[in-house]
């Protein structure tokens, strides 16, 4: 049975087991897929986007997609799903409790900073069983922990984590207004013929059968801005510092293959020869590291970098040196 019935005339009586769940104050303006996925505990990301897509879910009675920021107030409708009992979901492994554990950098009042570390996804699903997110839930499980914004799963590096509902809003406000400075390290292949240069084209994404997300520039897709600024020249390839301006999936990589130097080792977007020499130096996963985070808020300057992690930094060590370059170690 439900457990709850709307008196709202928009929303039909919902079927047995069906939830309607009303949207309180402190969960104005989340997405609606953070909200389910506090909602359906042990659900995998996968099969909350699967119910969105399908539309199983509704908001005051309409189909919702998974970017559908929620009101206070808001009727939510979840169907009937089967959560995993705790003995199905698994007790995270104890070293990567204290790798993820001692992955932290920052913590205050309001957010809690990690260096990510490559391999551990920003949050389960698709496979994953524990993401940092939920690493770290495990970890404090007395604390309110929600991600600010993710990394990909070979990225390294600064992610922010709210530890405040207030907090998170405040600082997702400034990310979508593009009033935070995101800074990330990057390998490219090749030598650009300018040290500085900028990519603004429009990114459109797309899911290939088998789920496969793949990202394309397009004119129809959403506006994305990228800038490259060299730092060190190696032999094939370029150190570059890059400036994010918007947030979009792959952006950096797309941008990075679209400019004509595809960021070694990406295995989705990259160049397979240019892969395989650098793969001689020691590099065994995408070099793309988010270096610097800043932002402020209420009056507060918040600064929160990472230096290179020690896999990719032996990389450069053993890549050979153009005579001209900067080190930016």
């Amino acid at each position: 049975m439900a457990t709850r019935t709307s008196t709202n005339p928009a929303i039909s009586a919902p079927a047995p087991g069906v939830r309607m769940v009303s949207v309180a104050e402190d969960r104005d303006g989340q997405r609606i897929d953070n909200f389910l996925t506090g909602q359906l505990k042990g659900v995998p990301k996968s099969l909350v986007y699967r119910l969105l897509r399908t539309g199983q879910v509704r908001v005051n009675g309409k189909r919702a997609k998974a970017d559908t920021r929620l009101a206070a107030g808001d009727e939510v409708r979840i169907p009937p799903v089967r959560t995993a009992a705790p003995n199905e979901t698994g007790t995270p492994p104890k070293a990567l409790l204290q790798k993820i554990q001692h992955s932290i950098i920052h913590e205050d009042r309001d957010f809690l900073v990690l260096d990510k570390p490559a391999g551990v996804a920003s949050h389960g699903g698709s496979g994953v069983s524990f993401g940092a997110i939920e690493l770290l839930r495990a970890a404090r499980p007395q604390e309110t922990l929600e991600l600010a914004h993710r990394l990909d799963r070979d990225t390294s590096g600064v992610l922010v984590l709210a530890r405040r509902r207030s907090a998170l809003i405040a600082l997702q406000a400034l990310i979508r207004d593009g009033a935070i400075v995101k800074q990330y390290l990057a390998l490219l292949g090749g030598n650009p013929k300018r040290g500085k240069f900028e990519v603004n084209v429009p990114l459109r994404k797309s899911v290939l059968q088998g789920g496969e997300r793949m990202v394309r520039v397009d004119d129809a897709g959403k506006p994305a801005l990228t800038a490259f600024r060299v730092i060190e020249s190696f032999d094939g390839a370029s150190l570059a510092e890059v400036t994010l301006y918007t947030g979009r999936t792959h952006q950096i990589r797309v941008h990075a293959q679209h400019a004509g130097h595809p960021l070694a080792g990406d295995e989705k977007y990259g160049v397979r020869d240019v892969n395989a020499r650098l793969r001689e130096y020691g590099l065994k996963r995408l070099f793309l590291h988010a270096a610097r985070f800043e932002f402020e808020l209420a009056g507060k300057a918040y600064s929160f970098s990472a230096p290179l992690a020690p896999d990719l930094a032996g990389v450069l060590d053993a890549l050979p040196r153009r005579a001209t370059g900067r080190s930016a170690r």
